[in-house]
């Protein structure tokens, strides 16, 4: 049986950070995915775990959680009449092969190249949410053919990798692709659950050495982790959507962008120095 002590230590540290990733998803409408993945780093590696298997389980728990998010936004956004069906089903089936072949990629590499890896694409996305501008456009229309056969995949292949839904590549790409941001972050919720659900159900059946994971862990997702969060997120979002009303949240997402650069600094600086 694990260690009682362990299991309430470990309950602590994820109900603080489900709360917290609740509260910047309500408010900044970034996904939980992007806070979750270092935060489950540091609890496991503080609680004792590691080896080099560790951020395959926090990037395939994370993604776990997404799956729940996602479907509850897209619900609520659906509600609202704010989700493009068509860019949905269009872009999905692609989505769905990069998340695959991602999975596939995440199994085989180590914990501390895929630190490395999501290091730079969280420094990307930092510095795009910094300093991005709202009237950047790379065309008028989402791309169909050959540019969608290539970037749906890449969406669900980079998300993957990073343990994250569709909220930080796919909303930047729509609104590069002049689609309004209220739908933009709608259909993103969508892209999150063709993202979330194959790979984690490939990740289920990753062997993880039993004395490097977490109790109660099943392939790469720990369930622990998995349902305290949830339980937070589904808590605190809504108190974050109204903070997001009740003040300008410009602002907020450029101390967010610093303190998403900081992180992506601190994973490399952790890669280089080991």
């Amino acid at each position: 049986m694990p260690d009682t002590i362990l299991l309430i230590q470990m309950a602590g540290l994820l109900l603080v950070i489900g709360a917290f990733a609740g509260v910047l998803a309500g408010l900044l409408g970034v996904g939980g995915g992007i806070v979750l993945v270092p935060a489950f780093f540091y609890a496991f590696q503080t609680l004792g775990y590691g080896g080099d298997q560790l951020m395959q389980m926090c990037l395939a728990t994370s993604l776990a959680t997404i799956i729940v998010t996602s479907v509850r936004s897209v619900m609520s956004h659906n509600k609202k009449g704010a989700v493009d069906w068509d860019i949905l089903r269009s872009w999905a089936p692609g989505i769905v092969i990069g998340a695959v072949i991602g999975m596939l990629v995440v199994s085989g590499l180590r914990s501390s190249t895929l630190q490395a890896i999501f290091g730079v694409l969280a420094l990307i996305v930092g510095l795009y949410m910094g300093f991005g501008r709202a009237d950047w456009r790379l065309g008028q229309a989402m791309p169909r053919g050959v540019a969608r056969a290539g970037l749906s995949p890449a969406v669900g292949f980079l998300s993957v990798l990073m343990g994250i839904g569709g909220g930080s590549f796919g909303v930047p790409l729509m609104s590069l692709f002049n689609t309004p941001i209220h739908r933009a972050v709608a259909t993103a919720a969508g892209f999150g659950v063709v993202i979330a659900v194959p790979s984690v159900i490939g990740f289920l059946f990753v062997a993880v050495d039993p004395a490097t994971r977490p109790p109660f862990t099943i392939g790469a997702v720990n369930l622990v982790a998995f349902v305290l969060v949830i339980a937070m997120t589904l808590i605190t979002a809504p108190m974050g959507a109204r903070l997001a009303h009740a003040m300008d949240p410009k602002p907020l997402k450029r101390v967010f962008a610093v303190f998403l650069v900081l992180v992506a600094l601190n994973m490399l600086r952790k890669v280089w120095l080991g």
